[in-house]
């Protein structure tokens, strides 16, 4: 079978392609042949050796995967070869067959390809986890999104929408905004060319933010604290700006407001059950076409350094999925 392996750390120029034997399910596990993984920022960082995670080498990176049931394991039931699946790895699904056990797998719903499934798991995952778990959005509540138009963005614009929040998009260009508005959202916001702070100012008459999902931080990150609501809460999802930002914690005694972290991976090992929870309300609104799943590029694996170019430079509007 082919994979995408990473041998040392480096850029994407240094993975490399290979042929390795169709691996076998264990006990309680499945093999999925994959027809699509989808690449998310921090795919980006694992390669470099500057992820939280750091496999052994060689690994495939790719946290997350669509396909179907190759081949079942003992002890496995309730599951069928040919049936379509998605599940989350945490990283190793760039492969043309992957070993998985059986309970991450999902079902996949008629409604969505295998490249919109992939994408469902980290970003999507992420913003339910975020929004419902970690800020308890309620609705009526107004929620601001710093990189709308990314994987990250469009999902929680979509979940923060069917939630009841009143979401209000922020981003880079008037293109990427209007994709944030297709997808849900209710107010834009072009950082590239207006205040970040005197905007979320004015389109919350003066009271501030009740919920800030940032998948981004760098230097938009103050500025957001700075326009948070008393009893706000700001969501520390990642750093896509390159950037980690140096909080001034005066202004979350003054602002009344909260940081709080969202690690999704971490909650998925800890909190298994909320994590079906959220999975199954997750697959209930794809099935019903609530969520849109937007993939922004379909790329054949053999294309991988393309893939990670739009990854980035921040150039990818909803998902980038690499297929087999």
């Amino acid at each position: 079978m082919k994979a995408l392996l990473c041998h040392h750390h480096g850029p994407a120029e240094d993975l490399a392609l290979a042929e390795l034997p169709d691996p076998a399910p264990g006990p309680g596990e499945v093999v999925v042949a994959v027809s699509a993984a989808a690449l998310n920022f921090f795919d980006t960082l694992i390669i470099r050796g500057r992820y939280q995670t750091r496999p052994a080498f060689p690994f495939s990176p790719c946290a997350e995967c669509a396909g179907t049931i190759a081949a079942i394991g003992e002890g496995v039931t309730g599951w069928r070869i040919g049936e379509r699946v998605a599940a989350w790895l945490g990283y190793g699904a760039a492969r043309e067959k992957v070993v998985v056990p059986a309970q991450a797998l999902v079902r996949v719903p008629d409604q969505l390809d295998d490249a919109q499934a992939a994408g469902l798991f980290v970003t999507y995952g992420t913003a339910m986890h975020g929004l419902i778990q970690r800020a308890r959005l309620k609705a009526g509540e107004t929620l601001a999104i710093l990189g709308a138009s990314g994987g990250a963005g469009l999902a929680a614009v979509e979940i923060g929408a069917l939630l009841g929040g009143h979401v209000i998009a922020c981003a880079s260009s008037g293109e990427k905004l209007a994709l944030a508005r297709e997808h849900g959202a209710h107010e834009m916001i072009d950082y590239a060319a207006e205040d970040l702070r005197a905007s979320l100012k004015r389109l919350t008459e003066g009271r501030g933010i009740d919920v800030l999902y940032d998948p981004v931080g760098g230097e938009l990150a103050e500025a957001a604290l700075r326009s948070m609501a008393w009893e706000g809460r700001y969501l520390v999802v990642g750093f896509a700006g390159g950037e980690i930002p140096k909080i001034p914690l005066n202004l979350l005694l003054l602002k009344g407001c909260d940081l709080r972290g969202v690690f999704w991976g971490e909650f998925v090992r800890r909190e298994p059950a909320a994590h079906r929870r959220n999975m199954e309300r997750l697959l209930d609104w794809a099935a019903g076409g609530h969520i849109r799943a937007h993939v922004h590029a379909r790329i054949p694996v053999e294309r991988w350094i393309e893939a990670y170019a739009l990854i980035g430079e921040r150039k990818a509007k909803g998902k980038v999925v690499l297929t087999f």
